[in-house]
C-alpha cells in the first residue's frame, strides 16, 4: 500500500510538471504600471517566452510554468519601455559618432525611436535593418528618410522641391526606401507645395509629421492632413484671436515673420486656444512639443550646459555642432533673451490647454546633432518630466511615450502595455512612475525583446561609449 502511495505521488508529480509549461523568463511578485488606466496592479507575475509576455497574473499563475529565471521582483515596478518620437541622427561626417548614440537609448530604457529626417539616412536604413536583425545593439527605428523641403533649404541632406512634379519624384524615392512617415519643414519650401505634399503623402497611406508654415493657419494644415505638428512653439499661432487676420497679412508678405510673431503673443486667449485646439483633436492631429530642448536654448542665459555630466557620452565632433545655437544665443542682449524666455513660456503654458482639448501628445526630445544638449537616451525623461511640470498629468505624459508612440505607427497589437501576447520591450524600475514622473530614471533593469538587461549590463553600455568618445577625443589632441 505504501508503495502504491509511492507511486501514485510520482505520478501526480510527473503528470504536473508535464502540463507546466517551460519558459525564459518569470518575474515574480512586481507591481504593474498600467498607464493607460492610471493605476497599479500590485502582486503580479509576468511570464515572457521567446520574446512575449505570454501572462500577467497574480503569484498564483507561477505554478503554471518553470524556468530556470525566476526573478523575484518585490518592490519592484514594470511599465512598458519608452519610446522617443523625435530623434535625429546627421552630419555626413559623423556617421561614427551618430552610431554611438544608439546604446544610449537603450541604457537609458528607449527601446524605440522616430527619427526626424537628416542627411545620413542611408546609414540610417541600414542600422535599423540590423538592429531589427538583431545584429547591432540599439533601439527600434522609425525613419522619415530625408524630409521635404524647397530649393536652396539651409538643411543638408534634403530633397528639395519646386513643383509637383518634383515632390511626386520625391515621393516616389521615399517609397523606394521604404521610409515609415513623411517630414515635410517650411524653410525654403513654397507654402502652397507644403500643403498639397500632405495630400499627396497621405493619399499614398503616410502619415505626415511637419512644421507649420504661417501662411496658413493650423488648422487648415490639420484639415489637410498633418498628422504631427513638430514643436510646441507653432502652437501658439491657434492661441491668437488674431490667427486668421496675421496669417493673412503673412501669406500676402505684408508682416515678417518677428511682426507676426509678436503680434500672435500678445493677443493668445484661452477660450480661443481651447476652442481650435479642439478642432485639431478632431482631426486626430498630435503635438510633439519637444519642450525640453527648446528650454535648454531658451534659458543658454542661465544655464550654459558646459559641464553636463552627459557631455562625456557624445562624441567631439557631434559636440561641436551644438555651438551653432550657443553661438547664436550667445549675440542676444538683455532685451532679446527676455524676449527668448517669453517665447517659451508662452508656449509651454499652452500644455494643459491642449490636453482639456483632447490634443494627442508624442513626446520627443529633438535630440541628435545640432540641437545643443539635447541628449539623446536621458533626454526623454528630462522631456516627460518639463511636460508634467507645465500642467500634463504624469499619466498622461507617459502615455504621450509608451501608447501615443506606438499608436502613432498602428504597433498597438505589440505594445503600450503590461498584457498578454504583447512584445516584451519592458522596463524595471525601483520606484513608482506614476507617484513621481522622475522615477522613470530609477532604472533597475531593461527587458529588450524577451533578453533581460540588468543595471550593470546596461552600465556598461555606457561605459564602453564613454570609453570611445574619450578614445577619439585624446586622438584629436595629439
Amino acid at each position: 500500500m505504501k508503495s502504491l502511495l509511492i507511486i501514485c505521488s510520482l505520478s501526480l508529480q510527473i503528470s504536473g510538471t508535464s502540463q507546466t509549461k517551460s519558459v525564459d523568463l518569470i518575474l515574480q511578485d512586481i507591481s504593474v504600471v498600467d498607464i493607460l488606466h492610471n493605476k497599479i496592479h500590485e502582486h503580479q507575475s509576468v511570464v515572457i517566452n521567446k520574446g512575449r509576455i505570454v501572462a500577467v497574473g497574480t503569484n498564483g499563475i507561477r505554478k503554471n510554468y518553470q524556468t530556470h529565471h525566476l526573478l523575484r521582483s518585490t518592490g519592484k515596478y514594470i511599465m512598458p519601455s519608452l519610446w522617443d518620437m523625435h530623434v535625429h541622427f546627421g552630419g555626413d561626417t559623423l556617421k561614427e559618432e551618430n552610431k554611438w548614440l544608439l546604446p544610449l537609448f537603450i541604457a537609458n530604457g528607449v527601446t524605440t525611436v522616430r527619427d526626424c529626417a537628416g542627411d545620413i539616412s542611408p546609414s540610417v536604413l541600414e542600422w535599423k535593418k540590423e538592429i531589427a536583425e538583431n545584429k547591432l545593439e540599439g533601439p527600434t527605428i522609425f525613419t522619415s528618410g530625408p524630409k521635404l523641403e524647397g530649393p536652396k533649404s539651409i538643411w543638408p541632406g534634403d530633397l528639395e522641391i519646386a513643383n509637383e512634379t518634383e515632390m511626386n519624384m520625391a515621393l516616389d524615392s521615399l517609397q523606394g526606401l521604404k521610409v515609415d512617415f513623411i517630414k515635410i519643414t517650411d524653410n525654403a519650401l513654397d507654402p502652397a507645395l507644403f500643403v498639397a505634399s500632405i495630400k499627396a503623402s497621405r493619399k499614398r497611406g503616410w502619415k505626415v509629421s511637419g512644421h507649420a508654415p504661417v501662411q496658413y493657419t493650423l488648422n487648415e494644415l490639420s484639415d489637410a492632413g498633418l498628422s504631427t505638428v513638430e514643436h510646441l512653439g507653432y502652437l501658439i499661432r491657434a492661441a491668437s484671436k488674431d490667427e486668421d487676420s496675421i496669417t493673412l497679412l503673412r501669406r500676402e508678405g505684408k508682416i515678417n515673420a518677428k511682426e507676426a510673431s509678436l503680434q500672435l503673443m500678445q493677443t493668445i486667449d484661452s477660450a480661443t486656444a481651447i476652442r481650435k485646439f479642439k478642432l485639431l483633436a478632431a482631426n486626430g492631429t498630435a503635438v510633439v512639443p519637444t519642450i525640453n530642448g527648446s528650454s535648454v536654448v531658451a534659458y543658454l542665459d542661465q544655464n550654459n550646459h558646459q559641464h553636463d555630466e552627459y557631455l562625456k557620452y557624445l562624441g567631439p565632433a557631434l559636440k561641436r555642432t551644438y555651438a551653432w545655437r550657443v553661438e547664436r544665443a550667445s549675440k542676444d542682449d538683455a532685451q532679446a533673451i527676455e524676449a527668448r524666455h517669453k517665447s517659451f513660456e508662452a508656449a509651454a503654458h499652452l500644455i494643459p490647454w491642449l490636453y482639456q482639448a483632447g490634443v494627442p501628445f508624442l513626446a520627443g526630445t529633438d535630440a541628435g546633432y545640432l540641437n545643443s544638449f539635447n541628449y539623446p537616451g536621458i533626454g526623454i525623461h528630462d522631456e516627460l518630466a518639463i511636460m508634467v511640470h507645465y500642467g500634463l498629468p504624469v499619466h498622461e505624459a507617459l502615455k504621450a511615450s509608451v501608447i501615443n508612440g506606438p499608436a502613432f505607427f498602428n504597433q498597438l497589437k505589440d505594445f503600450g502595455s503590461v498584457e498578454k501576447n504583447k512584445i516584451a520591450d519592458l522596463l524595471i524600475l525601483d520606484a513608482n512612475p506614476l507617484s513621481d514622473i522622475h522615477n522613470t530614471k530609477k532604472i533597475y533593469a531593461l527587458i529588450r525583446k524577451g533578453i533581460y538587461l540588468d543595471r550593470a549590463a546596461l552600465d556598461n553600455l555606457l561605459r564602453i561609449t564613454e570609453q570611445k568618445v574619450a578614445l577619439k577625443e585624446s586622438a584629436e589632441k595629439k
